[in-house]
């Protein structure tokens, strides 16, 4: 009999639904005999649209929009009212999603977002309490309380750090319900082999396949952030990933460079263009660092007041593993990327130690919370049908 996954994501920021989309697909890939479901957390709670009919946005947009635009200054003082308002709103959004698991039964029910996860956790519990409830961090660590992991819950958290695990304990889980894995998920594409002749794919975008080439990424919408840094780096090859920006693409394809600076527009094959460089350039999101660093690129990143509160502990991450450099802006990153290119080998060698297939693991933690399941409704029902 196939099994029924819930994965629970939203679209705040792209690591989430990339997460489980990756997962689908992999599992897809491996013919488990699993029918996943991807849930839309924010369509659940929101079914008739009310939110976008008000105000025009999705409730994510807001976020997104900050993010595209670089406002992400004070988001710890309003992720604290957010996670205010979520109490306020705790009954409210409890009844509608025990109204879905009502219609959606399920076997299994995975969380791939934070701050939202008592009240699902509460209302699967309330609805269908034999199911396994699964929390899968798409960040490196916890941005603590009450962000990724709620104390108390019959859970197992799923952590892509030492350090993560540590907030896990400290929060109450005990071993046995927590699992780190070598990392965050990936997609499965980034698992396999990049098969081409990467000198002749630079030679063909324009490059030397000789010189140090960066890739320099800010997410799906790009950044102002990489003008600065064509103009700054205007003698060092780089690759522009300016996704869904068009105006930025012209922008930086009109600036005058001693080297070449290739622009390129959205691409679902970002490995590819990792595959090409020999370092990154970046905001330290989760997803990019880990991206890159699979893809054996050092990182250089940026750490000040604007990087967003759940993202900070990376760079620590980074300096700790010897992946890369951070800087407090932009106006040093001229230094900091002659010291990289002077000791890049030395870079490469670290990030080349760091190996990651979460992507698989989780998939496996979730194989054995349905093993466990079985043998737990095994069970019980021997025991119910023995006399006494």
């Amino acid at each position: 009999m196939r099994k029924k996954i819930d994965l629970i994501y939203f679209n705040a920021g792209g690591g989430h639904r990339s997460a489980a989309t990756a997962l689908q697909e992999a599992i897809r890939r491996e013919n488990r005999p699993w029918d996943v479901r991807l849930v839309n957390l924010f369509e659940v709670l929101d079914p008739k649209g009310s939110f976008r009919k008000r105000t025009g946005l999705a409730p994510e947009d807001l976020y997104n929009m900050r993010l595209k635009r670089g406002w992400t200054i004070g988001l710890a003082t309003e992720l604290k009212v957010l996670q205010v308002m979520i109490r306020i709103g705790h009954s409210a959004m409890l009844r509608r999603l025990e109204r879905y698991w009502d219609t959606n039964q399920s076997d299994l029910v995975v969380s791939l977002v934070p701050n939202f996860n008592k009240v699902i956790y509460q209302s699967v519990k309330n609805k269908i309490p034999d199911v396994p409830y699964v929390t899968v961090l798409t960040d490196i660590a916890d941005y603590p309380p009450h962000f990724w992991m709620e104390p108390g819950l019959d859970q197992h958290i799923v952590c892509g750090s030492s350090r993560a695990v540590e907030q896990a304990i400290s929060c109450g889980y005990a071993d046995h319900h927590i699992t780190q894995t070598s990392g965050m998920i990936l997609k499965p594409s980034f698992h396999q082999p990049v098969i081409f002749d990467r000198q002749q794919e630079l030679i063909n975008l324009g490059l030397d396949p000789v010189k140090p080439t960066g890739i320099v990424m800010f997410g799906g919408h790009g950044s102002a952030d990489m003008l600065r840094i064509a103009k700054s780096l205007q003698d060092i090859q780089l690759i522009m990933m300016c996704g869904h920006n068009a105006l930025l693409a012209e922008k930086i394809r009109s600036q005058p460079s001693l080297s070449q600076h290739v622009a390129i527009g959205f691409s679902t094959n970002v490995e590819r263009y990792l595959s090409l460089g020999d370092f990154f350039i970046g905001k330290p999101g989760p997803g990019s660092i880990s991206e890159a660093v699979h893809m054996g690129l050092p990182v250089i990143t940026i750490e000040n007041a604007w990087t967003m509160p759940q993202e900070r502990y990376n760079t620590q991450w980074i300096r700790e593993r010897g992946a890369g450099i951070v800087i407090p802006s932009l106006r040093g990153i001229r230094k900091n990327i002659s010291m990289l290119i002077d000791n890049l080998e030395q870079f490469k060698t670290s990030v080349s130690s760091i190996k990651n297939n979460a992507l698989y693991e989780v998939i496996e933690v979730l194989a054995r919370q349905l093993n466990e399941q079985d043998l737990h409704l095994k069970t019980s029902c021997l025991a119910s049908s023995t006399p006494d």
